[in-house]
């Protein structure tokens, strides 16, 4: 029984996922959600209070595995250079499969719901956090030369924030790969002339 209510919950957040990928939170109504799920309205209602806590589940969930993607990506790299081009690869191609939580962090009508916030807030906390982590790393070995560790990620991931909308949008994963590397070469090496 236990096993049972497992599935069917995760069925739901499964179908409501691609539902709100598709439609948004906005359109996407809990008739829609159990027509997709075949299950009744009552049913739906039985795990989740009303459709923006089941859009909690999907972003809260699609939060946990771009953390887990980002954090498995940068283990396999042993180099700071190395790691933070899976980062920043590997974050992009993330947002680009996980519209919801990519849409809870771009449209500005989500802000009504805390738990948006919170994520906002959460999600950046955790790509300082990496970030700085990275260079500290890179400073350990000699390989970087940083003045302010803190202010270098919040810039890096200013950045990345900056280019986000065009590059989930707009350009192909392969373009993002070598737009990556030419703004890794700027970024390690600077952009002064050395004689």
């Amino acid at each position: 029984m236990v096993i049972e209510k497992a599935d069917r919950k995760e069925n739901i957040l499964r179908v409501a996922q691609a539902l709100f990928s598709r439609f948004g939170l906005a359109k996407t109504t809990i008739e829609d959600i159990a027509r997709r799920a075949r299950m009744g309205k009552a049913s739906i209602y039985y795990y989740f209070r009303n459709k923006e806590a089941i859009f909690q589940e999907v972003i809260d969930k699609e939060g946990r595995e771009l953390r887990q993607k980002v954090l498995q990506a940068i283990r396999a790299e042993r180099t700071p250079q190395r790691k933070i081009r899976a980062y920043v690869i590997t974050r992009a191609s993330a947002l680009k499969e996980l519209a919801n939580y990519y849409t809870a962090f771009r449209d500005e009508y989500l802000e009504q719901y805390a738990f948006i916030e919170k994520a906002r807030r959460e999600y950046n906390e955790f790509e300082q956090q990496v970030i700085r982590d990275i260079l500290q790393e890179g400073m350990d070995q000699g390989v970087f030369q940083i003045e302010d560790v803190h202010l270098t990620a919040e810039a890096i991931v200013a950045a990345l924030k900056g280019l986000e909308y065009h590059w989930t949008i707009h350009v192909p994963l392969e373009t993002i790969e070598k737009n990556v590397d030419t703004l890794l070469t700027i970024l390690f090496k600077g952009i002064e002339r050395r004689d």
